[in-house]
């Protein structure tokens, strides 16, 4: 590792913890209604909203009616998203006359996108019209996020309010989610991404001609974008003579500060944050990975000042920033250290200060190098985010490996933009049960009994990912439809299956580029599975914050186990990784391991 790179992670990790305590301080105040600052200017908008949706806002809910709010509000929302596609061809804002989504593409990206996965299963620039990317697609990289963050809150709710029946108001929470945090946030971030180069317009493509003609060969295609196969299933290829290049645009600033801040990933065109018009230079690659890190770390502040009790909040920051950089210095370690199979080709894989950054560098930008590409894909599946600016099909298999384990852990190192806390929250519940046992005492957490009912609903969350990954996965190994999509065989293919649906199914939305996912299998159960995975574990959480709002708090003894000591961080650590390895160890080493296996052996010395 470069002396260099580490300083760049270092300097990230410096601001986004400066960073913790003055945003979670204010969510904290704009959850809690209280003055932050934006009230004076935004409340009459506020409370227009709530004029025009015939809401009340003093009017709280009990954990059902929360929880059908929620559940009516994004049933409409895939079903508008899922319209706008199909359709598109008819309504404004095309100017490159695509035609309709095809059906299960439709469906999919509109579970995808509702579901705060953002799963992306076509090419954006050759896909989706400009009024399908900002009506169908922005506007959900809101809705969705916000909806973590509702159900954060309710939870929250349920924890510190005593012998209650009341969660708060859905329409109230999702208003001033986005109305106070989500936009002020993205408007910031758009502007500072339009001054590094990241377009914002509404042209149609531009054709510029070049300076002397190529020819290339490349897949067939059809109308939809998608490869064309022959009778064995293999792409046909055609080769191609060109004079021209088409440039894409597009209102592309406005998504990708949503995209990032909401730990969305969706990119606007199909390359994601490696492509220039998304993330150009060093500096935006920056600032997009202070926003995929900004609210999820955040937030742990706010569950603290909401508690009243900050320690709490810093107690499951420090949890999720243990696991968090050992991942990051494992993936830099192993593309630093680069592919044996290149030293063999005779490929220069050392660094050289200022000149060149060595290592694995296939599928990498130069304007980013290996520091950059490693710390933004373990941010990137640390959180709920899935966004990229390096292939992570082209990483070494250890590399690859990291990833895939953050999302395994459930996605509650960091995670989505309130799911993640409220993940980590279920790990935390199910911990202090076992050290209940473990001293034969009914366990608390923040003054309330965790009991029977609490367990079983946790159990439900914890337990409903890998059921889905791994069945999902094995039937993607074991039938046609699933394996044609691969492009590699062995265990990489296999990492590729693995990796598409441990993606879909923890809201992550990232991919191994190798596998072909627009496919009528990959899309109706990946749909299927982000559905489940994003709200059969909702209903749970609510369900335990409707349980534990009804308690009464009962005051610490010298048996409680304090959660906020090193002890208990140590616990809730060990208890994260082993629900982790005991669900998918095996998976991983028919996969990345196996492969690193394989690959030092073939080529190491």
């Amino acid at each position: 590792m470069t002396g260099n790179g580490l300083y760049q992670i270092g300097l990230y990790l410096l601001i986004i913890l400066i960073l913790v305590k003055p945003l979670g301080w204010y969510m904290a105040r704009v959850y809690e209604g209280k003055s932050c600052g934006l009230d004076k200017i935004l409340s009459p908008i506020e409370r227009l909203f709530y004029r025009i949706a015939c809401v009340n806002p003093e009017k709280e809910m009990v954990w059902k009616s929360y929880l059908s709010a929620m559940l009516i509000f994004n049933a409409c929302g895939i079903l508008l998203v899922y319209l706008i596609q199909r359709f598109q061809a008819h309504l404004p804002l095309n100017p490159q006359a695509f035609p309709g989504v095809p059906p299960d593409l439709s469906l999919n990206t509109a579970v995808s996108f509702i579901t705060n996965t953002d799963w992306q299963a076509y090419g954006g620039e050759n896909t989706l019209s400009y009024l399908t990317q900002m009506l169908a697609l922005t506007v959900q990289n809101f809705l969705s996020a916000t909806t973590g963050m509702c159900l954060l809150m309710a939870l929250i709710r349920g924890l510190v309010r005593n012998g209650a029946t009341k969660l708060g108001n859905f329409w109230v929470d999702i208003v001033r989610g986005t109305l106070y945090i989500l936009l002020p946030l993205s408007v910031i971030f758009a502007i500072a991404l339009s001054s590094q180069g990241v377009i914002q317009n509404f042209k149609p493509y531009q054709k510029i001609n070049l300076v002397q003609p190529i020819t290339y060969s490349q897949p067939k295609l059809d109308a939809h974008g998608n490869n064309i196969n022959d009778a064995k299933g293999n792409p046909e290829i055609e080769t191609v003579s060109s004079t021209q290049q088409v440039i894409p645009m597009g209102p592309v600033a406005s998504q990708i500060a949503i995209k990032q801040l909401g730990t969305n990933g969706g990119g606007f065109f199909n390359a994601n944050s490696a492509h220039p018009f998304e993330n150009p230079t060093p500096l935006s690659n920056f600032l997009e990975m202070l926003a995929i890190l900004l609210i999820p770390a955040a937030l742990c502040y706010t569950f603290g000042s909401m508690i009243n009790d900050t320690r709490q909040g810093w107690i499951l920051l420090a949890a999720m920033l243990i696991m968090f950089l050992p991942c990051v210095g494992i993936t830099f370690f192993a593309e630093q250290q680069g592919n044996p199979a290149f030293t063999q080709m005779g490929i220069d894989q050392i660094a050289e200060p200022h000149l060149y950054p060595g290592g694995n560098m296939e599928g990498k930008e130069t304007r980013f190098g290996i520091a950059n590409s490693a710390l933004w894909a373990i941010a990137a599946t640390a959180t709920g985010n899935g966004s990229v600016n390096a292939m992570l099909d082209s990483f070494t298999p250890i590399g690859g490996l990291m990833p895939l384990w953050l999302m395994h852990l459930g996605e509650v190192v960091f995670g989505g933009v309130g799911s993640g806390l409220y993940g980590m929250l279920m790990i935390v519940i199910m911990t202090v049960f076992v050290a209940g046992l473990m001293v034969g005492r009914t366990p608390e957490y923040l003054g309330k009994k965790i009991e029977p009912y609490e367990m079983k609903m946790a159990s439900m969350t914890v337990l409903l990912m890998p059921l889905f990954v791994l069945v999902l996965t094995a039937i993607g190994c074991v039938t046609v439809m699933g394996t044609s999509s691969i492009a590699n065989t062995g265990a990489h293919g296999f990492t590729e299956i693995l990796y598409a649906f441990t993606s879909m199914g923890n809201n992550n939305g990232s991919a191994f580029a190798g596998l072909n996912a627009n496919t009528p299998f990959y899309n109706i159960a990946g749909a299927i599975e982000m559905l489940f995975t994003r709200f059969w574990i909702a209903i749970p959480t609510l369900a335990i914050a409707g349980s534990l709002v009804r308690k009464t708090i009962i005051p610490s003894t010298l048996g409680t186990l304090p959660t906020h000591t090193p002890l208990f961080l140590c616990l809730l650590i060990a208890v994260t990784l082993i629900l982790g390895a005991l669900s998918f160890l095996p998976a991983l080493a028919l996969g990345p391991i196996v492969e690193h296996l394989m690959l030092w052996r073939q080529y190491g010395h």
